[in-house]
């Protein structure tokens, strides 16, 4: 019951921040934008690391210096997967007119959701990977910590579904479709961390591969996209002000739940 609702939560995130479709009249404001961003990316580096990465690495200290080769290898795997899936999905940014992926004949709202379904997807994984970690105890991870990772993404999936469903709204779609919309691109959340744990549970020993392979996902979306958005143009130290937030907030999190 735990693990379902470890991977409902971020989830419900997203639908929360997706709902700020029917109390907010107007189009987000790039301040706002900007400060969601960067909170958003500080999240994710501090889960990436201290729950993901430092745990990975633990697991494998009875191999000595050697310890580093499951995550160094499940990072660079992580990174690699997103990028053939950034590559070869067709997508759009909110704010851009210019489609990324494959060539495609989708709508420009199926677009905006494709992008964020695919910023979403390795936070699923990150979340199913340290629960099958937790479920495994695997060092430095716990019921506890998972819980954390959980609810630190649920936080920073608040802004991605507002930042997703206003501007749909902005763009022509009623309240109820935007919203809808906003919620289904974090849907693939708990299918990923269901996915990653099932192969856990037949995996047990790529258990640090699997940790740092979410890790590794996680960061490719931060920098290819989260920062760089929260730090073009003006009020850029806004976004870096967030990510100082967010971060301390997840590394809070992981270590007083942990």
């Amino acid at each position: 019951m735990t693990l379902i609702v470890g991977l409902l939560i971020p989830l419900l995130g997203t639908m929360i921040g997706a709902a700020f479709v029917f109390l907010m009249k107007d189009e987000m404001s790039l301040r706002l934008q900007k400060a969601l961003l960067g909170f958003a990316s500080g999240v994710m580096v501090a889960a990436s690391v201290w729950s993901l990465l430092i745990p990975s690495i633990e697991m494998e200290l009875e191999a000595g210096k050697l310890a580093v080769i499951p995550a160094a290898i499940g990072f660079l795997l992580g990174m690699f997967f997103l990028l053939i899936l950034d590559e070869v999905t067709p997508h759009l940014h909110v704010g851009t007119d210019k489609p990324e992926g494959l060539r495609s004949h989708l709508s420009r709202t199926a677009m905006l959701a494709l992008a964020v379904t695919i910023h979403n997807l390795p936070e699923g994984m990150a979340v199913g990977a340290v629960f099958a970690g937790a479920e495994e105890s695997a060092v430095g991870l716990s019921l506890a910590s998972a819980l954390a990772v959980s609810v630190g993404i649920a936080i920073q999936n608040i802004p991605e579904g507002a930042i997703i469903s206003m501007p749909m709204r902005a763009a022509g779609n009623s309240k109820w479709r935007s919203f809808f919309l906003g919620s289904l691109s974090g849907a693939v959340e708990p299918i990923g961390g269901l996915a990653v744990v099932l192969l856990a549970s037949l995996m047990t020993p790529a258990m640090p591969y699997l940790l740092a392979f979410a890790a590794g996902a996680m960061l490719y979306v931060v920098i290819e996209e989260l920062i760089p958005e929260a730090s073009e143009g003006e009020h850029s130290n806004i976004g870096t002000i967030g990510f100082a937030i967010g971060f301390v907030l997840m590394m809070v999190l992981d270590v007083v739940l942990g």
